[in-house]
Formats: C-alpha cells, structure tokens, sequence
C-alpha cells in the first residue's frame, strides 16, 4: 500500500525524526506549497497534527504515516487546499 497525494488537497508526507539508520520514523502531511521553501530555505513547516519540523527527506511507498496527520487528511474536504 502506497501514500497518495490528491492533487486538490495540497498536503502530502514528509518525513520528521530520524533514527540511527537516517530513516524517519513517520512522516506526516504537510502543505505542498511549503515543502520546496522548507527544503530550500531549512525553515520549518507545520504538519496537520501540528508536529514543527524542517523538511529532510521524501517519502516512500509504504513508509509509516503519522495516524493524526491521516486521520485529518482523510477528513479534509476534496479541494479544500487551494490557497
């Protein structure tokens, strides 16, 4: 099973904590617009359930996904993200 992004809600995951091996331990949903800047710029975004980080890595077909951040994505209305 694979994380999809919907292209009308403008968040997808990414990831946060890392670990020894330099493998995040969840990622979570954040803000399309922001992940580039973030990326670029090392400012920090804010994830869906509110978790603060700077984005560092891409994800990956069935990486872990933060509960919170799925079950409020999920509940997100189809094209509620244009901003």
């Amino acid at each position: 099973m694979s994380t999809q992004t919907l292209p009308e809600v403008d968040t997808r995951p990414e990831g946060t904590d890392s670990t020894d091996d330099d493998a995040p331990k969840m990622f979570h949903y954040v803000r399309k617009n922001k992940i580039a800047e973030s990326a670029v710029m090392g400012s920090h975004v804010v994830a869906l359930c509110g978790e603060v980080f700077p984005v560092t890595k891409s994800p990956k077909p069935g990486a872990p996904v933060c509960p919170d951040c799925k079950k409020i994505y999920e509940g997100l209305p189809p094209g509620g993200g244009d901003e």
